[in-house]
C-alpha cells in the first residue's frame, strides 16, 4: 500500500471523526442563524402569499440622501410596503413599543439589544420620499425566529415566526397600483448601494444616532 493511499484513508478518518463536530459549530454560529433565518423568511413568503401580488427583495442595502440603510426584507404589494426587520434570538424575551432597550433571557442570563422597532423608524423616515409613497403606507413589522418567547405584551407588528403573514394579509385595502409597484421595485433596484467597507461604516454610524430619535411607534 502507497504512503499516498494511506494518507488519503487518513484523510478520510479524520473527516468522519470531525465532521459532526464542524457541523455542530456551523450549525449553532451566528452566521447559520442568520443565514437560516434569510431562508426562512423568503420561503415562507413565497410559499403563503401570492407571487403576484407580494414582490420580495431581500438582504437591502439603499442609499438614501441621509446615508446607506440596510433592511433585511421589503416586501412591496398593492397593499403597502412592508419593511421586515427579523431577529433570531432564543430565550424569553421583553420589552415594548415605548423602550429603546429590551431584554433577552437565556437561563437567567440577562441581554440587552436595541429595540427592533427603533432600528426600523429610520427605514421608515427615509423610504417616502424614496419611494415617492405615504408613510401611511409602508408598515414596520419585526419577525422573530427560532426557539424565542415573549414574555410581555408585543404589538402587533412585532410577531414570532410566520405569524408575520397573518400581519401582511390582514392589510386588504390596496393603497398602491400594480404600475406603482413595479416602478417601486426599479426604484429600490437603481437605489441600492454597492457593498463596501465604506458603505458598510457610514450605516453603522447612522445606526448610532437612531438611538437618539425618538420612535413614532
Amino acid at each position: 500500500m502507497g504512503l499516498f493511499t494511506i494518507s488519503f484513508q487518513l484523510i478520510i478518518k479524520s473527516w468522519y471523526l470531525l465532521a459532526p463536530i464542524v457541523f455542530l459549530i456551523i450549525f449553532k454560529s451566528a452566521w447559520f442563524r442568520g443565514l437560516s433565518g434569510e431562508f426562512i423568511i423568503s420561503a415562507t413568503t413565497r410559499l403563503f402569499l401570492n407571487k403576484d401580488k407580494y414582490h420580495i427583495v431581500e438582504n437591502v442595502m439603499l442609499y438614501t440622501e441621509n446615508g446607506p440603510i440596510q433592511i433585511d426584507h421589503i416586501i412591496v404589494s398593492i397593499y403597502g410596503v412592508f419593511v421586515v426587520n427579523k431577529k433570531n434570538l432564543k430565550g424569553w424575551i421583553f420589552g415594548n413599543k415605548t423602550q429603546k432597550i429590551w431584554t433577552q433571557d437565556i437561563n437567567d442570563h440577562k441581554y440587552k439589544f436595541q429595540n427592533p422597532l427603533h432600528q426600523n423608524y429610520k427605514h421608515i423616515e427615509a423610504l417616502p420620499s424614496l419611494l415617492g409613497l405615504d408613510k401611511q403606507h409602508i408598515h414596520s413589522l419585526v419577525v422573530f425566529l427560532g426557539d424565542c418567547m415573549f414574555k410581555t405584551e408585543m404589538p402587533d407588528n412585532v410577531i414570532h415566526d410566520e405569524g408575520y403573514i397573518r400581519f401582511i394579509k390582514s392589510k386588504k385595502q390596496p393603497v398602491i397600483s400594480e404600475p406603482c409597484v413595479s416602478e417601486i421595485l426599479k426604484i429600490i433596484e437603481r437605489s441600492q448601494a454597492v457593498p463596501s467597507f465604506n458603505t458598510r461604516s457610514e450605516y453603522v454610524k447612522n445606526v448610532c444616532q437612531i438611538l437618539s430619535v425618538k420612535s413614532i411607534y
